[in-house]
């Protein structure tokens, strides 16, 4: 997987040194050399990652990451802090600023690269989803408005057979978060489709193979976005790189560090955040897609997709689908007489008892204005024409109370019912005939059901 990595050092050698060793994986290389110009050009280039020197004058490293991290347009742009400092201090201070790895100089090849295709996989990820945000936000599916992403603590599973190290863990991260201990894989993948924010694995753990457990949450549905923290022994570089490749998001070397553990897990429950926001608007733009606002009923598109698998599956020997298109009578005279407002608390009470005189595996659905449809799989015309007349007598027979609880309205409605007909039906053929059986019903005075049988 290639990506555009810019290069950001005061250095002139130490970028050629970068961009060659970059370039020569097939990596697209952008440069800087000073703090300014990356910001600017991570603003307008878009980068997948920021390489970036620590020791630069003017806006050092660190200044850099946290105006970067603080922009909404590239804070989630990861960002590797490279430097030739090994303190403990300036380490934590990175992560603190919001880097996402701290890499020491002379950088060693194979976990540059290993972390480059790491990070480059979880932009990847994000890029789509915040493409297909702003893909909902000019359609108007998805408020402009802001979302606060929850608070700092965060619910985190630790999976560590070594108790000690279990308990220092715990210990550490308790005073800002909620942390759960499992010693053992297989209740640690329960409490893993729990509600949980992080993962913290033990890669070395005696009991059980920690990177397999890892890639086992990356393979289950309901665990494969957890963001994953292992505890790895930095000298074990192959375990390291093999951690990275399956997916774990992020490396805890030991000895813990408790003020690195500290800031890694918080960089990880912010992202995991960030993307949950991202999916969970996601999620809202596609619902509302397929949902018509006023009612709370599926619409017309949503309707569709599923009346041609129906009519379909009936053609070639499935079970028959029946449909009815339902018509609320005189609705015009109902908007001129009491007014839109009124209108509308019509069609909401009526999709309500539409809604509640249907089965469960029926599709009750506004087709336009005050028209619906209800699709039903599994049904004979006949079976089909009993349901049209119960839910007429249900809207007829029990009169609309208008907005403010004061008068009522006698609403009634006509339906028309048609069924599937085998295997030269369609599905556009199908509406046509309970449309015709509808106006028909409203030609013989409104009010009642008409079953069209062909």
């Amino acid at each position: 997987m290639s990506a555009r990595i810019l290069v950001v050092d005061d250095i002139e050698a130490n970028v050629r040194l970068l961009e060659a060793k970059l370039s020569a994986e097939y990596y697209e290389v952008l440069t800087a050399s000073d703090g300014p110009t990356a910001l600017a050009m991570a603003a307008t280039e878009k980068p997948d990652i920021v390489l970036l020197d620590v020791m630069m004058p003017g806006m050092d490293g660190f200044q850099v990451c946290r105006r970067l991290k603080d922009d909404p347009e590239t804070r989630h742009i990861p960002v590797v802090l490279v430097t030739a400092l090994d303190g403990r201090s300036d380490r934590v201070a990175g992560l603190e600023a919001g880097a996402d790895e701290f890499l020491t100089k002379p950088i060693d090849d194979v976990l540059l690269f290993a972390r480059v295709r790491s990070l480059t996989r979880l932009k990847t990820v994000i890029d789509e989803l915040r493409a297909r945000e702003a893909s909902g936000r000019r359609m108007g599916v998805i408020a402009g408005a802001n979302s606060r992403l929850g608070g700092a603590g965060g619910r985190i599973l630790i999976v560590d057979d070594n108790a000690r190290q279990a308990d220092r863990i715990f210990s550490e991260l308790a005073v800002e978060h909620r942390p759960l201990v499992e010693s053992g894989p297989e209740k640690a993948m329960m409490s893993a489709r729990g509600p949980v924010d992080l993962v913290i694995v033990n890669a070395a753990a005696r009991g059980f193979d920690g990177l397999r457990f890892a890639a086992q949450l990356r393979t289950d549905e309901a665990t494969r976005n957890l963001p994953i923290l292992a505890v790895v022994d930095y000298d074990d570089r192959p375990r390291l790189v093999k951690a990275l490749e399956i997916g774990v998001n992020d490396i805890l070397a030991r000895p813990i560090d408790p003020q690195e553990l500290a800031a890694r897990a918080r960089t990880q429950i912010r992202r995991k955040r960030y993307t949950d926001y991202l999916r969970d608007n996601l999620d809202h733009s596609l619902e509302l897609a397929v949902t018509d606002q006023l009612t709370g009923l599926h619409n017309r598109r949503y309707m569709t997709g599923q009346l041609d698998a129906l009519v379909r599956r009936a053609a070639v020997g499935g079970e028959a689908v029946a449909l009815l298109v339902i018509d609320i009578d005189h609705f015009k005279k109902i908007n001129d007489s009491f007014g839109h407002g009124v209108g509308d608390e019509v069609l909401r009470e009526f999709a309500v008892r539409l809604a509640s005189n249907v089965r469960a595996i029926d599709l009750p659905v506004r087709f336009g204005g005050e028209e619906f449809v209800v699709v039903m799989p599994e049904t004979e015309l006949e079976h089909a024409h009993r349901i049209a007349e119960r839910i007429r007598l249900h809207v007829a027979g029990s009169p609309f109370r208008l907005m403010g609880g004061g008068e009522l309205l006698t609403v009634t409605i006509s339906i028309g019912v048609a069924a599937s007909l085998g295997a030269d039906d369609v599905p556009d053929a199908l509406v046509k005939r309970a449309d015709e059986a509808m106006y028909e019903a409203k030609s013989r005075g409104r009010n009642r059901v008409v079953a069209k049988a062909a």
